[in-house]
């Protein structure tokens, strides 16, 4: 189901490949009715990116169907005089407005922040961008990759001797992309109160860097430099990542009764009076022997086996996992968070797709329609903004559309 929290709010997404539009998803799967304005013939590059070279071909690539399911399609030709013309009058019907150009790009194209204002005073208007519209780098292309390493994150992943290393996935784009959502409902609850539009200017970099409050806080305000620490916890001992007789399994006994616990379920009680770990500072002095320890005993059994064992002792831990195993789980199906969504072009018919994280009055959240084609609501859209069959074909002939 999708929910009405945001119904009656449209939203112009002119975004492409991750931030911006997973920005737009979660819009869309609020309520709000987010129009994908898409250059003709090309639009999203992410509909060329994936792991499914058939689906890419087809302009449908599963970069492209991750986030923009609930979205509806308009092609429009921002540098011809038809499709500047198009989109004057998409923005005098919307609420927000959100692109992930390069800083100055919409601009050239003839639609400075202050001409969007007065078309519209009402538009929230919200601009996610690598670095920012300010300062000496906002012109520098940006990839996530790029960001991670220009934030420090890539500094802090993985072991002293392996670092840095970049996270696995697209964190600073989807930082980026949340953040820039976060802002967007924000600007309308004052639109809605005031009828005033807003002026967002969100960098990923700045997202990355707020993400990381902690390891920020051990430099500002201990004065430490953050360093890697593979899979352990800095603040705490035993928490971390440990091998066990059969798999990897996650411990995270941060207070000292965990600790405890954890001992007398491995029957080491011993460990909880050796003056190398009465305390949280002593074990974190020597986290690495402590390591040595416990897994001796852990070697006994597999990590399945161990976290069936911990789970009703009040000791934090669970096995880690593949991607598809954590997809499987009885708890993500439990919740819903994968639903189908019919696709023409995929085999059998449908893809499956990710739905919102939040459960609005007890339901899940998830899209009803799926991602558009290049294009697909094209005609729809337009004649909602008042062109006729006569005017859509003369802008088609143009290539405004």
């Amino acid at each position: 189901m999708t929910t009405d929290l945001l119904e009656g709010v449209r939203v112009l997404d002119l975004t492409n490949v991750l931030a911006g539009p997973f920005a737009g998803y979660q819009l869309a799967l609020m309520g709000a009715d987010v129009i994908k304005i898409e250059t003709p013939r090309t639009g999203d590059l992410a509909r060329q990116l994936g792991a499914d070279p058939q689906l890419s071909a087809e302009s449908l690539g599963v970069s492209f169907l991750a986030q923009n399911s609930q979205k509806r399609s308009v092609t429009v030709n921002l540098k011809s005089p038809g499709g500047q013309e198009v989109f004057e009058k998409l923005v005098a019907h919307a609420d927000v407005l959100v692109e992930n150009f390069r800083p100055g790009v919409l601009e050239r194209l003839g639609f400075p922040w202050e001409r969007l204002r007065r078309i519209n005073p009402r538009l929230v208007y919200c601009a996610v961008s690598g670095f920012g519209s300010t300062g000496p780098m906002r012109g520098r292309p940006a990839y996530d990759q790029v960001v991670q390493g220009l934030s420090g994150i890539m500094s802090v992943t993985g072991t002293p001797e392996t670092a840095p290393l970049r996270v696995g996935y697209p964190v600073c784009d989807s930082f980026g992309g949340l953040a820039a959502a976060f802002a967007i409902t924000s600007a309308l609850l004052r639109q809605r109160r005031t009828g005033e539009g807003a002026y967002l200017d969100t960098s990923m970099l700045d997202a990355a860097l707020t993400s990381m409050g902690w390891v920020v806080s051990d430099h500002l305000i201990a004065g430490r430099e953050p360093a890697p620490m593979a899979n352990e916890n800095i603040t705490s001992a035993p928490s971390g990542t440990f091998d066990t007789g059969d798999g990897a399994l996650n411990i995270a006994a941060n207070k000292q009764e965990q600790f405890e616990e954890l001992c007398k379920v491995l029957e080491r009680e011993e460990l909880i009076d050796d003056p190398r770990f009465r305390t949280r500072e002593d074990r974190k002095c020597n986290r690495d022997t402590l390591r040595r320890e416990l897994e001796k005993s852990l070697q006994a059994k597999s990590a399945t086996e161990w976290d069936a064992i911990l789970l009703d002792t009040g000791v934090p831990a669970a096995p880690v996992v593949s991607v598809p195993t954590a997809l499987a789980s009885e708890q993500i199906a439990h919740r819903e968070l994968v639903t189908s969504v019919d696709s023409p072009a995929a085999a059998g018919g449908s893809v499956r797709v990710l739905g919102l994280p939040t459960h609005v009055d007890g339901r899940c959240v998830s899209p009803t329609s799926p991602p558009p084609t290049l294009g697909q609501h094209t005609e729809e859209i337009l004649t909602e903004l008042g062109y006729g069959p006569v005017d859509i074909a003369r802008l088609r002939e143009e290539n405004a559309i």
